[in-house]
């Protein structure tokens, strides 16, 4: 069963956008995918929960979060084999794990939080929360936007991974991190 949460293996250099909702994540992950003609792996979150908003007018429940972490890594691992050097995430379980203890009084389910721990990227670009916020269906801290950057800030650093922080207009944060995944790709 837990293997449905892994990573397969792969030798194209893997990044993650990271961060708070309404950072510019998506956008930024589809302009990078054109930039490196390669493929982006979307949010599986969005859709399952969207779906489930639509169908029954509820939001993101404890239940929900192995369901999406599955369909997050169908997604990536079906999508590594089509991309070219690189391949761009859109998120990862990682931000799941974080969802899940900033909404669900710091719990995670073990298997979440064991492939999040274990399965591995290059590099993390996390957004910073100087874009305004649009709001959705699904978006619901435009007031805890602070206090959930710094989560997401800690994670990466408590759980050491190589990040940087975007932060600026879609351009600058574009160019900064066109910058940092060429020097990625000529290692």
């Amino acid at each position: 069963m837990e293997k449905k949460f892994k990573q397969e293996p792969s030798d194209i250099v893997k990044v993650v956008l990271f961060g708070p909702e309404s950072t510019g994540k998506t956008t930024l992950s589809e302009q990078l995918a054109r930039h490196y003609s390669t493929v982006w792996v979307p949010e599986y979150a969005r859709e399952y929960l969207q779906d489930k908003w639509n169908n029954e007018r509820k939001t993101c429940e404890p239940d929900d979060l192995l369901p999406i972490a599955e369909g997050q890594m169908r997604l990536e691992n079906a999508l590594a084999k089509k991309a070219t050097d690189i391949l761009i995430c859109d998120t990862d379980l990682l931000e799941t794990k974080v969802y899940s203890e900033a909404y669900y009084i710091g719990h995670c389910d073990p298997v979440l939080e064991k492939y999040a721990l274990q399965n591995s990227y290059n590099l993390y670009l996390l957004t910073y929360i100087d874009v305004p916020w649009v709001g959705d269906d699904l978006r619901d801290k435009p007031n805890d936007r602070e206090n959930m950057f710094s989560y997401f800030k800690n994670t990466l650093i408590k759980y050491n991974r190589n990040f940087i922080v975007l932060k600026g207009d879609k351009k600058t944060r574009f160019k900064t991190a066109v910058g940092q995944i060429d020097i990625l790709l000529q290692k």
